[in-house]
């Protein structure tokens, strides 16, 4: 588990001992929200790592991220029940919906799609959580519902503002 300590308190430091540059990235992404490359490049030249090999931890590692995450995170259940009741369907319904495949984030920022192996709501089947909150019992039309009762909700907040929705 990363450290709250900030991103370069942990460089301050950083006193070449093997196996810190885990935490080093760690502290980079907490800071970040995901490794920039502006990270990358300080990583490397604190610690002599090169950064093809920097690169290579975080790709790794799917605890890293190279780009950030959406406002609202997606998390679709793929487990044997999910799977048995559709979560295939689901999944590609949120992808054509927002435009963005597993792992991706939408370009005005405000979703990020991922599949888990099992979200615990086996008999809420097939099941989603945005950010915290769990649907289940879903289909692709309830699917599209959430996702745009969402965007509507952010272009109101927006709107109220006094800032320009999201395109």
């Amino acid at each position: 588990m990363a450290s709250d300590e900030p991103f370069g308190y942990r460089l301050w430091r950083y006193d070449g001992a093997p196996g810190e540059l885990i935490p080093l990235l760690q502290s980079a992404q907490d800071h970040f929200g995901y490794i920039p490359r502006r990270a990358i490049q300080h990583i490397a030249g604190v610690t002599g790592i090169p950064e093809s090999s920097v690169y290579g931890v975080i790709t790794f590692y799917n605890q890293f991220r190279l780009q950030p995450m959406g406002k609202h995170v997606i998390r679709t259940c793929v487990g044997t029940a999910c799977h048995v009741s559709g979560s295939r369907m689901l999944i590609d319904a949120i992808q054509d919906e927002l435009g963005i495949e597993v792992g991706g984030t939408t370009r005005d920022g405000l979703f990020t799609l991922f599949t888990v192996a099992c979200l615990g709501c086996c008999s809420l089947a097939p099941v989603m959580m945005v950010n915290n909150e769990t649907h289940g019992r879903l289909t692709p039309a309830s699917v599209r519902r959430i996702l745009r009762g969402i965007r509507r909700a952010e272009e109101r907040g927006a709107a109220e503002r006094g800032a320009r929705p999201t395109p």
